[in-house]
């Protein structure tokens, strides 16, 4: 394999159902893929379950909030790979509580320091340090690129992801941002925004919630994963696609 002529997608969160799929797309495209999550157990599950695939992955157990640890392995895998052409920021978790809660004349509950900066650190730092040392490896081997920044239909606000919509706000700022910015290295950037998508985290929801929630939605149903890595290759393959985030949640508004 001329690792040179292949290009090389890097994923983050690569061990979930999101990720997954994307990596599943990518190799089915003759993409050369680094997988990148914290999850270590997570990542040997998915690279077991790929070995036919064994000669174009890699997995690098990650934390995205440690810049040591993003530089270094954005290194190692344009090193491993010949080059690095595509940055999908997936990686996120959720950490849900209303601002307040009142009660009977007092205030019973707040949204925690703990539960608001452990989103931020992942979802908005995270992507910002990885889509920074991303664009370092890319700019270097003179090859141009397309990142792509998991947003989602709760950056317009939603109740009780006080955390959740400000960093996917966030995201969906420095996606612009860095279309405006890096187009001069021939790098574009774009986002995705799901909705509520059939995950292992959404399957966690009490039946009645999620029965209710599926009512809202017009397309009357969850998103897919493999949806979701639909979207990601069209960006991928539309080159005209910059500085926008595709919305991909069945029509449901908050």
């Amino acid at each position: 394999m001329n690792k040179k002529n292949i290009k090389t997608a890097v994923i983050t969160g690569a061990a979930g159902d999101i990720g997954l799929a994307i990596v599943t797309a990518l190799l089915q495209d003759n993409y050369t893929v680094a997988l990148l999550d914290r999850n270590e157990a997570g990542l040997h599950k998915v690279t077991d379950s790929l070995s036919h695939h064994a000669q174009r992955i890699k997995s690098f157990p990650v934390d995205v909030t440690n810049e040591q640890q993003v530089t270094s392995t954005m290194i190692n895998v344009a090193n491993h790979f010949g080059r690095l052409d595509v940055l999908i920021n997936n990686a996120g978790i959720l950490n849900d509580g209303l601002l307040i809660k009142y009660k009977e004349g007092k205030i019973i509950q707040k949204l925690t320091m703990e539960q608001w900066q452990s989103v931020i650190d992942i979802n908005l730092t995270g992507v910002f340090l990885c889509g920074r040392e991303a664009a370092t490896q890319m700019i270097k081997h003179e090859n141009g690129g397309t990142i792509i920044n998991m947003t989602s239909l709760a950056r317009q606000g939603n109740f009780g992801q006080s955390s959740y919509s400000a960093a996917k706000a966030g995201v969906a700022a420095l996606t612009v941002t860095w279309a405006q910015e890096l187009a001069r290295y021939n790098i574009r950037s774009a986002g995705i925004a799901p909705g509520v998508v059939d995950t292992q985290m959404v399957a966690g929801m009490k039946p009645e919630a999620l029965e209710k929630l599926c009512k809202q939605i017009p397309s009357g149903r969850l998103g897919t994963p493999k949806e979701i890595a639909v979207a990601v290759k069209f960006i991928l393959e539309n080159k005209y696609f910059n500085g926008r985030i595709l919305e991909t949640d069945g029509g449901l508004r908050f």
